[in-house]
Parts: structure tokens; sequence; C-alpha cells
């Protein structure tokens, strides 16, 4: 019964489809694009969106790749328009890519394979590791990417899949942003450090800032694990990254902020903010049902600000 009730739980988990979508291969005034491209990877057809700076392709002058995954639900043009992030690559001049997980309709309530979350890619086992570095690799060969500053974020599902990639991609990922997102307490430790910076919203539902079972419309698509307190996030990254144990904590009326003292090159935070849900914190809400963004923090904003002071 209870996987009999993913399809439709999909339909609201986490992100829903957008309130309107950027068509495909539009062009920003110094942003080259192409229509959506793919990828064959695992006996399947991969697909994925890339918005690259104009006049920068040439090997002495590589440039930042940010790979931004999408809520389970969602798809590329959702977490485009939900973020801003394809803004934020014009502004400063960075490669930005949005891959798109798996589904059952192909085109729509795709995930991706997290470990416990969520839905059809949990479920049947895509490799989603290995279709990422594949699609790494292609804008490696495609784009003037350097590959010391490659980077990972995600909102939700996405944000659980970005921390998969720290761990498993840590010889090509330079930092990872989860946001409201979580980890387990079973993951493995990466072969090599990655920063990472987090963020979670006090009002979250879905994955609860406080740990414990998943809520909202999405819950039955995930396994039985319950989730870990948000914290536990920058704790699993402060010991990857040889951090010391404590971190500072910096409070006001707004926000919490975790920072660990580590050694040189490497970061990781965490901002837990009192007025967000499931949201992307300074974005646009994934539906009209969504909760409603932060206005505390621009997640994009200081998510870009992290991963440009922190290279491999």
């Amino acid at each position: 019964m209870k996987h009999r009730l993913l399809l439709g739980a999909l339909a609201f988990l986490f992100v829903s489809v957008p309130l309107t979508t950027r068509a495909e291969g539009t062009v920003d005034r110094d942003l080259q694009t192409r229509p959506k491209s793919s990828l064959a990877f695992g006996g399947m057809e991969r697909s994925f969106v890339v918005r690259a700076p104009v006049n920068r392709a040439s090997d002495t002058q590589r440039v930042p790749l940010v790979i931004v995954l999408h809520g389970g639900g969602g798809n590329a043009a959702n977490v485009e328009q939900m973020t801003g992030f394809t803004e934020k690559a014009r502004q400063e001049g960075f490669i930005v890519a949005y891959p798109e997980g798996t589904g059952r309709l192909q085109r729509a309530l795709l995930t991706w394979n997290a470990g416990h979350c969520c839905g059809y890619a949990m479920q049947q086992r895509v490799d989603d590791v290995g279709f990422i570095r594949a699609l790494i690799d292609e804008l490696v060969r495609t784009y003037p990417v350097d590959p010391s500053r490659i980077y990972a974020t995600g909102m939700s599902n996405g944000g659980m899949m970005a921390h998969r990639l720290g761990i498993e991609l840590s010889d090509r990922l330079a930092a990872i942003a989860p946001v409201v997102a979580t980890v387990f307490g079973d993951e493995k430790k990466p072969a090599q450090p990655v920063s990472a910076l987090m963020i979670n919203g006090m009002l979250d539902r879905n994955v609860p800032h406080q740990g414990g079972p998943p809520g909202g419309r999405g819950a039955n698509a995930w396994d039985d694990s319950p989730t870990r307190p948000a914290l536990e996030q920058a704790k699993f990254w402060a010991s990857v990254n040889g951090c010391k144990e404590h971190p500072l904590e910096d409070a006001d009326d707004r926000r919490t902020r975790w920072s660990y003292a580590c050694p040189s090159g490497r970061a990781v935070e965490l901002v837990l903010l009192n007025d967000n849900g499931h949201a992307w914190p300074g974005g646009q809400r994934g539906s009209r049902r969504g909760d409603e963004p932060s206005s505390a923090l621009n997640a994009t904003d200081a998510i870009w600000e992290f991963f440009e002071a922190h290279g491999k």
C-alpha cells in the first residue's frame, strides 16, 4: 500500500511544478544557453540544462561550475526559477547546470536516489551519483570548467543528493550546500575533505529541523529511516574536514548560525532560519501551496559567496 501511494504523494513532495516556466533555450544578455540536453547513462537518456557565460570559452579562462539539483517532484525549470541561480551566474560569470532526476512519467515527478529518499529513483536504485560524475566529465569537456571549482547544491531531495555527491564525489567537488535537507546517521566518510554550507528552516514540516520522521504530503516517498537533527549535518562534515568539535554559535531574532574552526581552505557552516519552512530562502515558492520563503537570507547569494571562497 505504501508504494502505491508514492506516485500521488510525489505530486506534492517538496517541490511541485512551477507557477510559470521559463522557455527552454531562453538567452540572457550575456549567457549562452542551449535547449534541454541529454546524456546517455545507465541505459537511459538523462536530461540537463546548462547556462554558461558568453565570451569565456577558452582554455585560459576557466570558470566555476555550480550544479543545482531540484527537489522531489521538481525539474530543471522549476529549480532554475525558484533559486534564481541563472541570474547569479549571469552576474558573476560562472556556469550553472540543472540536471534532472528520474520518474515513471519521465518528464514529471522526478526524484533523486539519495539513499533513504526519494520515490522512484530510490526504489529503482538509480545510479544518480554515476550520472552526475558523467555529467561533470561532459561539462568539463564541453565548457571551460575549472576542475578545482566544481560545486553542488540542491533543495530538499536535491539537498540530500548534494550530501551524497559530496561523499561519493569528493574527488570532484570542492564544496556542497544542501538546503532544507538532512542526513540519516549512516553516511560513510568521503575520501577527501569537502567544505559544506547547510541551510534549514525551523518551520519546515517536511524535513523537521529537530529530526524524526519526515512530514508533509511527500512523507510516503521516503523509506522508514528517520531524519537526524539539522545540526548533525554540520557535525558530520566538521568531522570529515578535520574541524574542531564544538562550533561557534551566533544567534539573533531571525536565525542561528553555527560555524566550525577548520583547517585552512576548509569550512563548515549551518544556518537555521526562524521563519523558513520547506522553501528556498530568498527565492520563489515552489508552488501556490508551497511554503513562503524566508526573507532573512538569500540562499543563492549566501551559497555563491561560500562557494567562491572555497576551491579544491
